[in-house]
């Protein structure tokens, strides 16, 4: 059984690399075998996540934006001079805006959109060579996107993130969507987060995350471990027969509201 969880030998790219939950996967992958690529906007951010990492295992850094085609086309055209096969996508990359319901700016539509849902379609797509070259019968490729619990629910009145949440509840969509497109070489699912600790969330776990914690069914927030862990599995041989599933990682969230 072990062996079905060992990514020795298979190549992983993880967008949203430089810091939070894409570190968290970043981690787990190198600790099963696998060689990581990295990447976001950040550079100075991602070298940082590489001397940190690179203990663990292969990874290097690809700077690009991925809301745009042209990040897209920059990290599609460096993974292919370097690899000739993807085993695992992570989709990760993500941005969010928050601004009262009566001054909600439409930039804040077109980028979070852009990154979130655009960007994920268009490197999805791009790289679909790489990991139909990476598929075997018996192990298929994998693109995981992060979704997030804010795509199942109505968040709470005064969090006013209105396009990060249906950008959320769009990616759930679109891996549904990818799966049956690009079954059976390449499966599709999603990872939907809860709370964890990032940027994104500061302010959320403003009151302490202990604090915060004790309001949720399991009594915590998330630890790196829970993303590392299902972040392995997803990619690994003991998840073959999954696709199209959008996976809560929310200590009971979801169950609640």
């Amino acid at each position: 059984m072990t062996d079905m969880f060992r990514l020795d030998g298979k190549v992983a790219v993880v967008t949203g690399g430089g810091r939070g939950i894409g570190v968290m996967m970043a981690r787990g992958l190198l600790e099963a075998g696998a060689r990581v690529y990295l990447s976001s906007r950040k550079e100075a951010e991602l070298d940082a996540t590489v001397a940190e990492l690179s203990a663990l295992g292969p990874v290097e850094a690809i700077p690009a934006d991925l809301g745009t085609a042209e990040g897209v086309e920059t990290l599609t055209a460096a993974l292919s001079d370097r690899e000739n096969a993807v085993h695992a996508l992570f989709n990760n990359a993500g941005a969010n805006w928050g601004a009262p319901f009566d001054e909600f700016p439409e930039a804040a539509f077109d980028r979070v959109f852009n990154v979130n849902v655009k960007g994920v379609f268009l490197l999805t797509r791009a790289l679909v060579p790489l990991l139909t070259a990476g598929a075997t019968d018996t192990d298929p490729a994998r693109v995981i996107n992060t979704g997030s619990v804010d795509g199942f629910h109505t968040p709470e009145r005064g969090r006013d993130n209105f396009s990060y949440s249906a950008s959320k509840a769009a990616v759930h969509m679109l891996t549904k969507h990818l799966a049956t497109e690009l079954a059976p070489s390449i499966v599709v699912n999603a990872i939907a987060p809860g709370l964890f600790e990032s940027r994104m969330t500061k302010v959320l776990l403003a009151p302490g995350a202990d604090a915060v914690g004790k309001a949720l069914p399991l009594g915590r927030i998330g630890a790196a471990d829970d993303m590392a862990g299902i972040a392995v599995f997803l990619a690994s041989r003991a998840s073959s027969y999954i696709t199209g599933a959008v996976i809560p990682v929310d200590g009971g969230v979801s169950t609640i509201r």
